[in-house]
């Protein structure tokens, strides 16, 4: 009896999606075309259900998506077994049988059902985490975006502020707060702010926690002695309505982190895994949540620590030709998930002995910053996937211990290097 049912490849895109079915018995293909719809991808579940009903029969679904709307929607249907496939893996199929790398998205569709018949071996199907990770991955990864939003909306005010009211960037150092969104939605020149009187400043930082006496006078101070960059109306009139849509905007980013920051706190507390990744030194709510997202709960999901580190874009790729040998990096692989065990890396530095003697320690040896904090992330992966796999806390004091009794270098570079 064959594995599955049948085979069904899917090219998707926005408004309709090209299919191809095919049976492993008699090797017959259908190919038929579906409208992006939710009743549309229903009648078809149905169809295939009442054409293949038994309970044991399940369907295997390719398709060249890892997340969006069309493997959302075929979550819902326990009999479809999906298949994500990599759009480079199936851009290397098709030029196999099409040197000219002509695309067709019905052919598209017959490639990717024919990837699933030929090696599916090779391929590895995608088990949904539980609900209660996915919410928490979900989560960890718009945040992180909005934080990449905070940084551009940053940069944009810097540049913008640099042209005109150069002050503010003195004032406060950090643009990404409340007090200087407010600050620049209520006064966005030097001109409105220089009428202002003392106690309404004074009333104004109070009112956003700023209470340091000689931190008050001293803005107030520098506020009154500032003199105008430019006084081009067509610069500041043009500026200030610039300044201020982009201060609205960076007060609704900084609020949608903190919402999300409350939601994050409020399902890792409720997970059974939180507190394995809190015991990472530095890691905190924040990078706790990051790497349970990227873990997930499925233990079976890698075999190795190696396969993990493969898999995360942490580690290199070698590659041989002739006599040549190079190593490269890995261009392939969840960016979240890579950017989450590196930025992580870099934290633990400032927490973890080891961790900032064997970073130390690459950067003697000639390593940019960047690359030994790759170096430092792949020692890491290998023991939170142990401490994942065992379902162990992380303890310094256990691990410190293992590099004396292997006698390991890294304490002798820290003992002549690092300060204790």
């Amino acid at each position: 009896m064959a594995d599955f049912a049948a085979y069904l490849g899917i090219d998707w895109s926005d408004r309709k999606h090209d299919c191809c079915l095919i049976e492993p018995v008699s090797g017959s293909k259908e190919r038929f075309v579906i409208e992006h719809s939710a009743q549309a991808i229903d009648e078809l579940a149905s169809r295939l259900r009442s054409r293949y009903p038994l309970d044991e029969q399940q369907i295997a679904v390719s398709l060249e998506q890892s997340r969006g709307p069309l493997i959302y929607a075929l979550l819902k249907y326990g009999f479809f077994v999906l298949f994500p496939i990599h759009p480079t893996t199936l851009a290397r199929y098709r030029e196999a049988f099409s040197p000219s790398r002509a695309k067709d998205d019905p052919m598209d569709a017959e490639y990717l059902a024919e990837l699933l018949v030929s090696h599916r071996s090779r391929l590895k199907a995608w088990r949904p985490d539980t609900e209660q990770t996915r919410t928490l991955q979900y989560m960890a990864e718009h945040r992180r975006r909005l934080v990449g939003d905070r940084t551009r909306i940053s940069n944009r005010m810097t540049s913008l502020l640099k042209c005109y009211f150069p002050q503010v960037l003195t004032w406060f150092p950090d643009l990404r707060t409340d007090l200087v969104a407010d600050f620049l939605l209520r006064w966005p020149s030097l001109e409105s702010l220089k009428g202002v009187r003392r106690s309404t400043l004074e009333r104004f930082f109070r009112e956003h926690n700023s209470v340091r006496r000689e931190v008050i006078d001293r803005r107030i101070q520098q506020i009154k002695e500032s003199r105008p960059l430019t006084t081009d109306r067509a610069v500041i009139c043009s500026s200030m309505l610039m300044i201020s849509a982009l201060a609205s905007q960076m007060k609704a980013t900084l609020a949608a982190i903190r919402s999300l920051d409350r939601e994050i706190e409020r399902i890792c507390r409720a997970h059974e895994d939180f507190q394995l990744f809190n015991s990472l030194p530095g890691a905190g709510e924040i990078y706790a949540s990051r790497l349970l997202a990227a873990m997930g709960t499925d233990r079976q999901r890698w075999a190795t620590a190696e396969e993990l580190a493969c898999f995360s874009g942490i580690a290199p790729v070698i590659e041989r030709s002739g006599r040549s040998v190079w190593v490269r990096w890995r261009y392939f692989c969840p960016k979240f998930i890579r950017q989450s065990f590196h930025e992580y890396a870099g934290e633990s530095v400032r927490h973890s002995f080891w961790a900032r003697a064997y970073y130390e320690q690459q950067r003697a040896k000639g390593k940019s910053h960047h690359a030994a904090t790759r170096a430092l992330a792949y020692k890491w992966i290998r023991i939170i996937f142990r401490c994942w796999k065992t379902r162990t806390p992380y303890s310094e004091v256990k691990y410190l211990e293992s590099l004396r009794r292997s006698s390991s270098p890294l304490l002798a570079f820290a003992a002549g290097n690092i300060p204790t």
